[in-house]
């Protein structure tokens, strides 16, 4: 499989789905880098603010790779294949549970040192506030059950909806629902304030505990 599509394979899939893409990379395997090529920033992307820039490069690859050896087990009726790569990304994240609970503390404690913060009132205390915010946002998630954290980070930083999530994590849309407004709970516990996060957490629709 190449990694970047040639130029006429690319334009002859441009305006097709991702379904029909990976129908036709059943008899044509290049034809399958059209997906990466559509995808993989954002699923680099999504590894990287959970495990790390390092960490992200190899595990992004290994997406794909599966995701190519496993195509035709795709249900091409489905025409985005966005929630099914979060769902093969987020599997290999949970090889790493330690180190990504690890990450987070670290951030946590990072952002709660005292080294460069300015004595005096003026505009870096917005920004001082924030990264506080940022740490201690980062504790509450590192606290969070594994499940917990997989709904709520597709959803927040995968930005997928409430089935698209469902259907990434293999899980009922009502567990999703459930899941997730458990996991704001607790962050609007650790936050202090009556929302999470809309960076981290945002309104997909309303959530059913």
């Amino acid at each position: 499989m190449t990694l970047l599509p040639a130029p006429d394979v690319a334009a002859d899939t441009s305006g097709a789905s991702d379904g029909s893409v990976i129908e036709r990379s059943w008899e044509t395997p290049d034809t399958f880098a059209v997906i990466f090529d559509r995808h993989a920033d954002d699923i680099h992307r999504y590894i990287a603010r959970r495990l790390g820039s390092d960490t992200a490069d190899d595990l992004m690859a290994e997406t794909f790779v599966i995701a190519f050896q496993r195509r035709r087990r795709y249900d091409v009726s489905h025409p985005h294949a966005r929630p099914w790569l979060y769902g093969i990304a987020t599997n290999l994240i949970g090889r790493h549970r330690r180190d990504e609970a690890r990450r987070l503390r670290a951030l946590s404690r990072m952002a709660s040192l005292p080294e460069g913060r300015e004595e005096q009132a003026g505009p870096e205390d917005g920004v001082t506030s924030a990264a506080e915010a940022h740490g201690v946002l980062a504790g509450a998630l590192a606290e969070l059950p594994a499940r917990y954290r997989d709904v709520l980070l597709v959803v927040a930083w995968g930005e997928l909806d409430y089935a698209e999530a469902a259907q990434a994590l293999g899980l009922p849309v009502g567990t999703v629902r459930s899941r997730l407004h458990r996991a704001r709970t607790r962050l609007r516990r650790a936050l202090g304030g009556p929302e999470a996060t809309t960076s981290t957490a945002p309104e997909k629709g309303t959530d059913h505990g």
